[in-house]
């Protein structure tokens, strides 16, 4: 049978291409997306695509239900994926700004994930695949709240993993770098709802470097790759028999890992500021 994949956060990027990815490989691919013309989007491109907003729990409710009807009651795989950013500093960062973020990049997949493994539990298998990050190893100045998402997604999804160790439901962490995506665009209005940057006492480290990089599209990052590579790591993550635990993906997730291992965190503080 035709094996079963809900994808979260299909509306670019990563998600995008990975419902691409999946599909040319043969699974039945469930692309959701927060935005219902999204969603109807990749509906004309042949698609199944329900609507999942992570902030709203009666969506991922219904989003799932939309998929399990369509299976009868199965689902082989979940790769969460959707999130946003919201940079600034950490002292300029209001804790409602804080909640929001971890609304989406946390609080909605943990909401999905544990809907999703009954269903894993009662058919025997299944694959759940975390999009984590290089800053859910490392942080990175202005990003804290992302980076705090990151670390709580790499924790709960170690502690799940051990938890299922004696079930045949694998729990996968993904750790992309630089990916091409929207990711940059799709803060800004995040940033401008929450961030007081002009009263900040760092206005001018603000002016000097984060609007810069925010507003001012500079072309691809060092070391960026294009989102297939995510999805190639993914089709790994669901179709080993034996995935491992995690996914590097680009070269500054891998410095990273091993920066971590072999390093003081005073030393690794140091080369990060001068990032």
């Amino acid at each position: 049978m035709q094996k079963t994949i809900l994808i979260t956060g299909c509306s670019s990027g990563i998600g995008l291409d990975a419902a691409h990815g999946m599909r040319a490989r043969g699974w039945r691919v469930f692309a959701s997306c927060r935005q219902q013309r999204d969603c109807d989007r990749l509906r004309a491109q042949g698609f199944e695509s329900p609507r999942i907003d992570y902030t709203d729990a009666d969506s991922i409710a219904a989003g799932l239900a939309e998929v399990l009807e369509a299976t009868q009651g199965t689902l082989d795989a979940l790769f969460n994926n959707g999130a946003h950013g919201l940079p600034g500093a950490v002292e300029d960062l209001p804790t409602d700004g804080l909640r929001h973020i971890f609304e989406t990049n946390f609080f909605g997949w943990h909401e999905l994930t544990r809907q999703v493994i009954p269903v894993m539990r009662t058919q025997g298998h299944g694959r759940i695949v975390q999009n984590s990050s290089v800053l859910g190893l490392v942080a990175y100045p202005w990003r804290g709240a992302y980076v705090a998402t990151k670390y709580a997604v790499e924790g709960l999804t170690d502690t799940l993993r051990l938890e299922l160790a004696d079930t045949d439901i694998k729990v996968v962490l993904i750790e992309p770098g630089p990916i091409t995506s929207k990711i940059r665009e799709n803060s800004i209005p995040v940033f401008e709802r929450f961030i007081n940057w002009q009263g900040s006492a760092l206005r001018d480290r603000y002016e000097a470097s984060l609007l810069k990089r925010l507003y001012e599209s500079s072309g691809p990052d060092r070391f960026e790759l294009p989102a297939s590579a995510v999805t190639d790591k993914l089709a790994h993550a669901v179709e080993s028999k034996r995935p491992r635990a995690r996914y590097y993906v680009t070269t500054p997730t891998y410095i990273a890992g091993y920066l971590r291992r072999i390093l003081p965190t005073r030393t690794i503080d140091r080369i990060l500021s001068d990032v």
